[in-house]
């Protein structure tokens, strides 16, 4: 099985023009974060240098200390092997699925002396699902209301850093609320996993600004910043949405996700310059090009969930929905929810109130939660 991610650990390092070896305190920075979620089921590279000689201890599960003893709990995973050497030493691992676990790292001036050198260690690690989370402002921050997770199991990262899914996300458009903490929470509370969020989502985006740098149409969205005409009077794509996406679910690695779910319709659908809407069959090729060329930059066939979209508080557009509903029955995308239909008091204009988001994010986990069943044959028990 392909590994999801490396886990660098530099616990100490030979510095440039340094006659000897650097003894700083070990560092698990960068995505290697509080509260980080990793894809369960993938395994996982724990990899290093240390000056030769070094004792290396990697361990990973419980960190609170028992009542009686007043030592460390129960761990899942002690590595022990991990050798230190002027080389990268490594090992993979199969971490088990839950959370929250604690990872700490320590190593010692040699096996025969066992003065620490230094130690790190991170307090909250889940092994559970990841999401990415992509398309325009009801994807995004833009709802009416902050939501938090009320489970505590749900984390979102900014492809910098993780933190606990609390809105505004990390990494989308806005500074209001989402779905995606109420989603999370959903899923987190069925499977007795952390979830992770991705959020990719810009607010007001047409699919064509999704698409990779070059791709053309005849026709611009209705914001043009991240587009140009060219000289023939067709449009380009400058690729920014699509490098900014793309590069996200590199960092998570091969299969380092579950899926993608794409939630985008309303400023292609229905806007006041006829020439600048996009629906129908053209609207299916750009998105099915997006789905196609973003799996093609990743290297593996991630699954995308598609919702209707199509409303600004109305009815919806049916020639959108079927351009949508086509991608599910053609199996190029898997069924997203009908967001179209949250209307009344779920709606605060085009966006969705505190009520509504709330409810969304039901109706996303209500179309995700079977599909992950299938996947893992039945939901895991927290460990």
């Amino acid at each position: 099985m392909k590994i999801s991610r490396s886990f660098c650990i530099p616990l100490g390092w030979m510095m440039k023009g340094s006659a000897g070896w650097a003894q700083d305190n070990p560092s698990l920075s960068g995505l290697f974060s509080d509260h980080m979620v990793l894809q369960r089921d993938i395994p996982v590279l724990v990899w290093g240098t240390a000056k030769p000689g070094t004792k290396v201890s990697v361990k990973f599960g419980q960190q609170e200390k028992t009542a009686e003893t007043g030592k460390d709990g129960r761990w899942l995973v002690r590595l022990d092997a991990l050798k230190a050497s002027a080389e990268p030493a490594q090992l993979t691992v199969k971490l088990p699925a839950g959370g929250w676990y604690a990872l700490k790292v320590r190593f010692r001036k040699s096996a025969a002396d066992p003065a620490v050198l230094g130690e790190a260690a991170v307090a909250h690690v889940g092994v559970g699902d990841i999401f990415v989370v992509a398309g325009q402002s009801n994807a995004s921050n833009h709802g009416a209301e902050q939501q938090k997770t009320t489970t505590g199991l749900v984390a979102a990262s900014d492809g910098k850093r993780w933190q606990l899914a609390n809105d505004p996300q990390p990494g989308a458009s806005g500074d209001q609320g989402s779905f995606q903490p109420p989603f999370g929470d959903a899923m987190a509370a069925k499977f007795k996993v952390p979830v992770g969020i991705i959020a990719c989502g810009i607010g007001a985006t047409s699919v064509r600004e999704w698409l990779p740098k070059g791709a053309t149409f005849p026709n611009p969205p209705t914001l043009e910043g991240r587009v140009r005409q060219l000289a023939s009077g067709e449009w380009e794509s400058k690729g920014e949405a699509f490098d900014m996406l793309t590069g996200r679910m590199k960092q998570l690695g091969p299969k380092g996700f579950r899926a993608v779910l794409w939630h985008q319709g309303e400023s292609d659908a229905d806007q006041p310059d006829p020439k600048r809407t996009l629906i129908g069959k053209p609207y299916r090729v750009y998105l099915e090009q997006l789905i196609t060329e973003s799996r093609k930059a990743i290297g593996w066939d991630a699954p995308w969930f598609v919702a209707l979209v199509s409303s600004h508080g109305g009815d919806g557009v049916p020639e959108m929905r079927d351009a949508q509903k086509s991608l599910w029955t053609d199996g190029i995308a898997l069924e997203g929810p009908d967001s179209d239909a949250l209307k009344g008091d779920l709606r605060d204009g085009v966006h969705f109130s505190g009520k509504g988001l709330r409810e969304h994010g039901k109706c996303w986990a209500d179309k995700v939660a079977p599909w992950l069943e299938r996947q893992t044959g039945k939901p895991t028990s927290r460990k």
